[in-house]
């Protein structure tokens, strides 16, 4: 790994900060690709070691084709996140998600890279009732989000069959951990449950709360990137990125309320357009392609999140 070039496309945001700190404290060389238009530069502020940070958009192909010269690896986080907010503007979602997905793997390509890691995501399964989600199951997006995952995914199949460029996608699953905004109108759960429990405006649990997910903390996904970009792949690999247990929204707040020592009671608001019922992975495939396994549960993860949003 020392040596090589790791670019990072959106990597001032939640997650690809996280997979850049965890780069360099094993002696990577960094460099970050993103807009800011999510990301944060705080979010990569005291980060020690080589680190090159480029403002630019993915979907200017000649822009991110210059920022990927001479990297031996890309992994590509940058994205417009949130199911909702992809139900509220399709086009920004495709032009981002698919096009920008097309311009990385393009920069990939002719930067004669050695692996293209992709973030995809756990909600390319839909409203499927079978469970665990298994990565040979039938996608049934329910979102424009999910959509472009899907198409992303495709792509990386793709440009492994027909240009030799060796690609992997990983569906995570509900992350979660230090750096979420909850703020960001289209925050996840956990982030929003916790400045709520502190004072923050209140708490809303959409529907009945009794929607299922497999919450997986930052750390454990910046660690499968890290496996993704060393094991030995053919090529076209999809693998589930979670933790393999089911809690449902009822629950999370239970604990998050634990973990901070209060008690605050939440009001109901309506379900989420293009939400899915419930969702939890089977992760066996990882393990046995990458070695992946996740090193930080819910409750830890709950923890070292708490503490981040109180410091």
């Amino acid at each position: 790994m020392a040596g090589r070039i790791h670019l990072v496309t959106g990597g001032a945001g939640f997650i690809g900060s996280h997979i850049v700190e965890l780069l360099l404290s094993r002696g990577g060389r960094v460099r970050v690709f993103d807009n800011f238009s999510t990301g944060r530069r705080e979010n990569l502020a005291g980060l020690a070691g080589p680190l090159e940070v480029i403002e630019g958009d993915v979907r200017d192909r000649a822009a991110i084709v210059r920022a990927a010269a001479g990297c031996a690896f890309l992994l590509h986080q940058a994205a417009l996140p949130s199911v909702v907010r992809s139900v509220e503007d399709p086009v920004a979602c495709h032009e981002v998600n698919v096009g920008g997905t097309l311009n990385a793997l393009l920069a990939a390509r002719d930067a004669g890279a050695e692996r293209f890691v992709f973030a995809s995501s756990s909600s390319v399964y839909g409203d499927a009732p079978v469970l665990p989600k298994e990565e040979g199951m039938r996608p049934m997006p329910r979102s424009p989000y999910a959509a472009s995952k899907i198409a992303g995914e495709h792509y990386c199949a793709a440009f492994s069959a027909v240009f030799g460029l060796c690609c992997v996608s990983l569906r995570y699953f509900n992350v979660f951990g230090p750096r979420q905004d909850p703020s960001s109108p289209y925050a996840a759960v956990i982030p929003k449950f916790i400045a709520g429990s502190l004072g923050g405006g209140g708490i809303v649990i959409d529907g009945d709360g009794e929607q299922s997910r497999d919450f997986t903390f930052v750390r454990n996904v910046a660690a499968a990137n890290l496996l993704a970009c060393e094991a030995p792949l053919r090529g076209g690999e999809v693998l589930n990125i979670a933790c393999g247990e089911s809690t449902t929204i009822n629950e999370l707040l239970r604990l998050v309320q634990e973990v901070l020592g209060v008690s605050v009671p939440a009001r109901r608001g309506a379900p989420r357009a293009g939400d899915v019922r419930h969702s939890v992975a089977d992760i066996r495939r990882a393990g046995e392609v990458l070695g992946y396994a996740p090193s930080v549960g819910l409750r830890e993860g709950l923890r070292l999140t708490a503490g981040a949003h109180r410091s």
